[in-house]
């Protein structure tokens, strides 16, 4: 279905360097980056401007829009998010959220990944001291950092610092001024290596999809759309909250599998049994 095709990575911050070489080697297609192509207007990181819709939302109309401007009909892009852990909050992560549109077949496939690997930060600073402090805390200058006078000030943040001189000028005159600056991680792929990894293993999850065709009639993305919990515990046999099975479901037609004990285990150690283990 894709072998020989044009494929366009949506990206102005450099991800083709990792997604151009898993897609051309697995999916055996020709990789275009647009790299002229401003997906900043879609939203910006460093707050100048606003994402609109969610993560979703936001990576379709990335894909409509340039696959109209570049004439193409096949597409991947991937948006970002970052903050509390969905399930652990007092960890912070990163979500990345990649899609595939292939408008040639109708096809949407989506791929997500969720890491702690991140070093999504920010803070005050009113001291040089405290800046060099912070810089080193991130991994700086290998991940780029963003000045701004205050935490919500969207005009004009200082980026693209490459070494610390040249970011010790740029915060004094901030803090000539303000009498403080804020520094917070720049999350751009291009200036944050530990993001870049992360997006590497979204889009390994979606070659994989990929690679999934349907038993029944082949459309490729054939993966989970549900997961069952209850399987027994080994102790009391009550049904515990891991899972005991996992439903796969096609896009395009309706078949529908469930696999029992996905995670080769039939039975769930006490310890996780909130009857056992309250």
């Amino acid at each position: 279905m894709f072998q020989g095709r044009q494929l366009l990575i949506v990206s102005k911050h450099q991800k083709e360097s990792v997604l151009k070489p898993l897609f051309e080697k697995m999916l055996q297609v020709t990789v275009i980056a647009t790299a002229n192509f401003d997906t900043d207007r879609f939203g910006t990181f460093s707050g100048e401007i606003e994402r609109e819709g969610d993560a979703l939302t936001t990576l379709r109309k990335k894909c409509s829009e340039a696959m109209a401007e570049y004439n193409a009909d096949l597409a991947v892009a991937s948006e970002g998010s970052f903050g509390p852990h969905p399930s652990i909050p007092f960890l912070t992560a990163d979500d990345e959220l990649l899609i595939l549109i292939d408008k040639r077949n109708e096809l949407e496939i989506t791929a997500r990944e969720i890491s702690t690997e991140t070093n999504f930060n920010g803070k005050e600073i009113k001291t040089i001291d405290e800046l060099i402090d912070f810089a080193n805390h991130v991994g700086f200058p290998s991940h780029g950092i963003i000045l701004k006078s205050h935490a919500n000030h969207k005009e004009a943040p200082i980026k693209d610092c490459k070494n610390i001189d040249e970011l010790i000028f740029a915060a004094k005159k901030y803090i000539r001024n303000e009498g403080m600056c804020f520094a917070e991680t720049d999350m751009r792929a291009m200036n944050n290596p530990t993001r870049m990894k992360v997006i590497e293993k979204a889009g390994k999850k979606l070659v994989k999809k990929l690679q999934s065709n349907c038993p029944s009639c082949g459309t490729p993305g054939y993966d989970v759309i549900k997961v069952n919990p209850g399987l027994p515990c080994g102790q009391c046999g009550f049904p515990t909250r891991s899972t005991l099975s996992q439903i796969f479901g096609c896009l395009k037609c309706d078949n529908i599998q469930t696999k029992f004990y996905p995670n080769s285990k039939e039975i769930e150690d006490p310890m996780y049994c909130d009857y056992c283990n309250p």
